[in-house]
């Protein structure tokens, strides 16, 4: 990567950024708060296309999401509030002084202990709690995964996966247990840990289970899409048909493409 090359290219969409900014009444309008929503859009967009190991498209959604964080910073300098210079210097020094093993006389034997001083350094700087950081509005599979390994990395963790399998059926009796009993609150509450206790084995897998759902989701629509195409195309609607015929299409594009 040529250092020259990638600062003029940033420079360029920080110029860019500028004009707009000045001449388009479009972006002369936008604010903090109206681009929440596209940038949360975006992210989104840039977790799709790295769902699908689509390249081309984390590279284009990449260059949407810097575009934005240009915006917030043009705004924050507008605001009198920062700069981007105070922006990048501030995560470049968090970086250095949160890396100690590269950048001071620390050492380390494994990525592990590199989250581990990480945590103890964030609380050094001031956080209250390992658990703080992670934000209120993230999706629940997601916030389970991150609430979790922040927890390991003060030991909070099971020494084996069979334990964490032992606890997730042990959730799912607590569960049946609760519809058994036919009390509402409980078996949401069952239900929550279950997903939770899930999570926590999908780590042990090594597997990260907000993607996993997510394969899960795009391949129930392709093989729900490909029903109701094969359902017209016998000039029937799958609302016509029973359980049984829907079943039988379903399991026949199961069979015919098991992947997807």
């Amino acid at each position: 990567m040529e250092t020259n090359n990638v600062a003029a290219a940033f420079l360029r969409l920080v110029t860019i950024m500028d004009e707009l900014r000045e001449k388009c009444p479009w972006d002369r309008k936008q604010t903090v708060h109206t681009l929440r929503p596209l940038t949360i859009e975006e992210t989104y967009e840039l977790a799709d296309a790295i769902t699908d190991t689509d390249w081309k498209g984390i590279k284009e959604e990449i260059g949407d999401l810097m575009l934005h964080m240009l915006f917030y910073a043009k705004i924050g300098a507008e605001q009198g509030q920062f700069t981007l210079e105070e922006a990048l210097h501030g995560i470049a020094d968090k970086l250095v002084s949160r890396h100690p093993h590269i950048y001071g006389d620390v050492q380390v034997k494994d990525e592990e202990e590199v989250k581990q001083n990480w945590e103890k350094l964030k609380l050094k700087e001031g956080k209250t709690s390992v658990l703080g950081g992670v934000p209120v509005s993230l999706p629940a599979v997601v916030k389970a995964t991150r609430l979790q390994e922040k927890a390991k990395q003060v030991g909070f963790e099971w020494d084996h996966r069979e334990q964490v399998w032992d606890k997730v059926k042990e959730e799912m009796d607590e569960l049946q247990e609760a519809v058994a009993a036919a009390q509402q609150p409980e078996i949401e509450e069952e239900f929550g840990d279950l997903l939770f206790s899930l999570v926590n084995y999908a780590r042990f897998l090594q597997i990260d289970a907000e993607n996993a759902l997510e394969r899960t989701n795009k391949k129930f629509i392709s093989r729900f899409t490909r029903m109701e195409q094969l359902a017209n195309s016998d000039g029937k609607s799958l609302a016509d048909m029973s359980l049984a015929e829907m079943d039988a299409l379903w399991n026949s594009i199961k069979k015919q493409n098991p992947g997807t």
